[in-house]
């Protein structure tokens, strides 16, 4: 069985998410926590937590044990960008994209 978190529009650039979610797929959820929670970065927090959540979705909602939860899938979609301007010299004007990111983390049983 099968639980699932989402964290959705959350202020990072896709691209610095996906590296944090290629680390921790395939990994049994302690081994993935732990190593999220030693890695620098302000996405590993967000990271962290969505996995977290999908953990507690597994042992609340599907009565599964925390200690056969492996991380089956961890990806990233791109979320909206937002633009914004900068001023520059010369009074003129950079367009300035902030992007946003969709976090899926999916958590399974090891036995099946």
């Amino acid at each position: 069985m099968e639980a699932k978190a989402v964290a959705k529009y959350v202020r990072l650039s896709p691209r610095k998410v996906q590296r944090l979610t290629q680390m921790i797929r395939g990994r049994p959820v302690n081994e993935a926590q732990a190593l999220l929670r030693f890695v620098p970065t302000p996405a590993a927090r967000v990271v962290e937590k969505a996995l977290k959540s999908a953990v507690a979705n597994a042992e609340n909602n599907l009565e599964l044990e925390r200690g056969t939860l492996v991380v089956a899938r961890a990806y990233v979609d791109e979320g909206p960008s937002m633009k914004r301007v900068q001023a520059r010299a010369r009074g003129r004007a950079d367009v300035m994209t902030r992007h946003s990111s969709h976090i899926t983390v999916v958590v399974t049983d090891r036995t099946g």
